[in-house]
């Protein structure tokens, strides 16, 4: 069991000292005020003080942060360690305060702070320490713990660690089940003489072959999805959009569709199925629980994983209405604008209510990818969101995290816009997820 000395214990402490416990020992890290216990224990032991207690210990000094309360300006001033990005520089055997800089990330202490948003009133990936000081592309949390790591193990040579082992976990948005079936005779007409109204003739031509039964719908990837799974041995995630009203961000199948509620069914059923929560619902707790209450129902189960659309998410607001609905764990945290890591780690974390100083038992999963992104943001073809994808892939694998991708069902599908995306994710799921360890998500 590794002791960390401290002069005194604080929630954001013990927080960031259990997340570091989870990542590295089976064991929790234990805390103590008491010098004399800090001297007397035999085992692995860190000193997180501005005061030597003994000759050849391990020293990280630390900065204020986590001894503070409340929310304020910090000055963080990067600067290069081990050919990677680190602050709160201090003396010590780390030279900086893991902790604290750590605590930063995790907590997205920058988002409760006054900032610029986006075209969708979300954090800009601009507004970011990551993103200015270009480690946005880093798990740069995970790395730092590797080294942490390392530098235990040279000063205390029995000191035992967790096994780590990487994971791959692929999840889909499901926005909007079909681009024409299945949506009610005044869509069906509406969308039909819209195209025609504004001279898009091959969709209009497309749209009544598919609701005339004459080729398959260019949404519906969801038997070649399950065929897909089942060579990967894949047990992959899927969010639902569940909006009872359209809206201007809200497309989804209604929810009155018998078929849409039994492709709901089967996939909860056979998967682990997630709350998509509306875009109107990120300004009405009560219509987020009415979404959630629907798709507890028509799963015949309860929902406990969600993903905002649009990932309109903002702190501490939005975790908080999840968490009050039942929410245990949320895949949210990434950016809808860059591919990269939002929180700067790829590995599962607790939210921590910076307002309220408390530690939740709501979980963030981070992702790194989403296809979406690549596309329309990056303006990526296949090929180029294929290598960047994989480049996110040997980051994340290299320090055993987990690697957590966002795909959308009208990429896989046979839509003409998004021609060679479908192959793309094929060879992802054969050439590569399926050649890693078997991991079962729920």
């Amino acid at each position: 069991m590794l002791l960390v000395y401290s002069k005194q214990i604080s929630p954001r402490l013990e927080y960031i000292l259990q997340f570091i416990g989870d990542q590295l020992f089976d064991e929790p890290v234990k805390i103590t005020t008491s010098v004399a216990d800090y001297l007397a224990s035999s085992g692995p032991k860190i000193n997180y003080s501005l005061v030597d207690l003994i000759e050849d210990e391990f020293l990280i000094q630390p900065v204020a942060l986590l001894f503070e309360e409340g929310i304020h300006p910090h000055r963080v001033d990067c600067f290069e360690l081990n050919y990677h990005k680190a602050f709160f520089q201090t003396s010590g055997d780390l030279h900086f305060d893991l902790f604290a800089a750590s605590f930063y990330l995790l907590s997205r202490y920058e988002e409760y702070l006054p900032h610029d948003k986006d075209l969708y009133g979300r954090y800009a990936h601009s507004n970011s320490l990551a993103f200015r000081e270009s480690f946005l592309h880093q798990p740069l949390v995970n790395i730092w713990l590797h080294e942490f790591k390392i530098a235990l193990e040279a000063k205390f040579p029995d000191i035992v660690f967790r096994m780590e082992q990487f994971a791959n976990l692929v999840t889909y948005d499901i926005d909007n089940a079909y681009a024409y079936l299945h949506k009610g005779f005044k869509r069906s007409v509406g969308g039909l003489m819209k195209a025609l109204f504004k001279g898009r003739f091959s969709e209009a031509l497309e749209r009544w072959r598919v609701v005339t039964g004459k080729i398959e719908d260019p949404f519906d990837c969801y038997e070649w999805l399950d065929a897909l799974h089942l060579y990967c041995r894949l047990n992959p995630y899927y969010f639902f959009l569940v909006a009872k009203t359209p809206g201007r961000y809200d497309k989804n199948v209604s929810t009155e569709s018998r078929h849409f509620r039994e492709l709901v069914e089967y996939y909860c059923s056979t998967y682990t199925v997630g709350i998509h929560p509306s875009w109107q619902s990120g300004d009405d707790k009560a219509l987020l629980k009415e979404e959630k209450e629907w798709l507890d129902v028509v799963g015949d189960k309860e929902v406990t994983t969600s993903r905002q659309h649009y990932l309109r998410l903002s702190m501490p607001g939005t975790f908080r209405n999840l968490a009050e609905i039942g929410i245990q764990k949320e895949f949210s945290m990434g950016y809808g604008t860059i591919n990269g890591f939002r929180a700067s780690v790829s590995s599962p974390f607790r939210w921590y209510d910076l307002e309220r100083e408390t530690s939740t038992s709501l979980t963030v999963y981070p992702f790194c990818f989403m296809d979406a992104t690549s596309f329309y943001r990056n303006n990526n073809s296949p090929e180029q969101a294929y290598h960047e994808l994989m480049r996110l892939y040997d980051i994340v694998k290299k320090v055993n995290g987990m690697m957590i991708t966002i795909w959308h069902n009208d990429f896989l599908g046979t839509d003409k816009s998004k021609q060679g995306w479908r192959e793309m994710f094929e060879l992802y799921m054969k050439e590569t997820v399926y050649w890693d360890a078997y991991y079962d998500g729920r």
